[in-house]
């Protein structure tokens, strides 16, 4: 069969070359609907997979908002002292005769600790006992001796005046001179003088001086044999005792020191600030170095006054001290209650997240257990635990590991928290 013509620009063209150009334009618009379905097919396929990938869920811990009572304290360094102590020095020089008691030794009040040799002592005293003795019994001669002169005076007064009155009554009746009344004044006269000088003397002045000489001497020679002996002015325990049986300690030093360990002192400093806040009987514990347990004491002493050197105001907290484990001179913790806030709702305060205008916030787990940010205003510390003022409720879930991150409306699931690791005690 022959070929038609067809005719174009360039001429007629075969109809055999017409139908291969009409193919190939389908075959392109085939294959570009093939390339299009494959790829909304692609599409499709990658939104399908997308939409059914489940959201990430964060494990996090987490704890109950509670409702406790939560305690406002300060918390410092204290020095630790004996509640009462004495580093007993002599108040005589003399060698040391004997020692009662060694360190660690446990003495009550009276109980006798050391004595001085005291032969001397004894010796001077023998002497003003003597001297008193000689005093006393001048005094008493001498008061017998005008005893018995005043009584003399005193009936010669009497005669003398009875003599008068009687020579006046016979004078106003004429039958007595005049003279004779005159000489019986002049006997009564010096007979009261004679009186008064017998009362001045019974004083006895001079003898009474010489016995309270005497007096004050044996009670000094009495008092320093006292001295050789030296008593425990309390309970205690002997701390220091630092010479030897024969040695004579200098003048001014201690020969013994008791320390009353029943209870400890810690001494620490607090601005003025802070010591405003207390008062003599709040509550207050104090902490060993090793930190084992808080030992309950209160506070006995808030200085009135400001130290001059650190502008510091010193605090007292006294507690007791069974078994005496805490040692005068160590470093404690003290903490001091100021203030008690009944009912607190309170959160760990690791559950807290601070961001850098001051604001807080924590995150809340919901019933859907999906974590969402909530503000929050904070009150007291106490340890590890914060007071909340706004923004919880008692009975909810808030993050405390794992919220710094974590977005809002993120979904989490609430692990246990990791046990401690138990350390061996020595």
């Amino acid at each position: 069969m022959g070929s038609i013509g067809v005719e174009t620009d360039g001429g007629p063209v075969s109809r055999s070359r017409a139908t291969d150009h009409s193919r190939g334009n389908e075959i392109i618009a085939l294959l570009a609907a093939a390339v299009l379905a494959a790829n909304l097919l692609a599409s499709g396929g990658c939104s399908s997979k997308e939409e059914k990938e489940p959201a990430p869920v964060v494990a996090v811990e987490a704890a109950t908002v509670k409702t406790e009572d939560i305690q406002a304290r300060i918390t410092t360094n204290a020095i630790l002292y004996p509640r009462n102590q004495a580093a007993i020095v002599p108040k005589i020089v003399g060698p040391i005769q004997k020692y009662y008691v060694g360190r660690g030794s446990r003495v009550h009040a009276g109980e006798l600790l050391v004595t001085l040799e005291d032969k001397d002592l004894k010796g001077a005293l023998t002497e003003s006992q003597g001297n008193y003795q000689q005093a006393e019994a001048t005094y008493d001669g001498a008061l017998q001796s005008a005893e018995h002169d005043l009584k003399i005076a005193k009936q010669q007064l009497n005669a003398a005046q009875s003599l008068y009155d009687s020579r006046e009554t016979l004078y106003k009746q004429g039958a007595m001179s005049r003279k004779d009344v005159q000489d019986a004044s002049i006997a009564l006269t010096q007979a009261r003088n004679q009186y008064d000088l017998a009362e001045k003397q019974y004083t006895l002045k001079s003898a009474e001086g010489q016995l309270t000489a005497a007096k004050g001497k044996l009670a000094a020679a009495e008092a320093d044999v006292s001295y050789s002996t030296i008593v425990s002015p309390f309970d205690g325990v002997v701390t220091d005792r630092p010479y030897y049986a024969g040695e004579t300690p200098p003048s001014g030093s201690p020969v013994v020191t008791v320390m009353d360990l029943s209870k400890v002192v810690a001494r620490a400093y607090l601005t003025p600030q802070q010591a405003s806040r207390l008062h003599v009987g709040d509550a207050a514990a104090v902490t060993a170095e090793n930190g084992r347990a808080e030992i309950p004491g209160k506070v006995t002493v808030v200085s009135p006054a400001l130290d001059p050197n650190s502008t510091t105001i010193q605090v007292w907290v006294e507690a007791a001290n069974p078994g005496g484990h805490l040692k005068p001179g160590t470093s404690v913790t003290v903490s001091i209650v100021t203030s008690t806030v009944k009912d607190a709702l309170v959160v760990p305060a690791e559950a807290i997240l601070s961001a850098a205008d001051g604001t807080n916030s924590v995150m809340v787990i919901g019933n859907d257990r999906v974590a969402h940010a909530v503000a929050v205003r904070t009150g007291v510390r106490q340890d590890d635990d914060l007071q909340i003022l706004s923004g919880l409720q008692p009975g909810q879930q808030v993050v405390t590991q794992g919220a710094y991150g974590l977005p809002d409306g993120a979904k989490v699931t609430i692990s246990a928290p990791e046990p401690a690791e138990k350390t061996a005690e020595p």
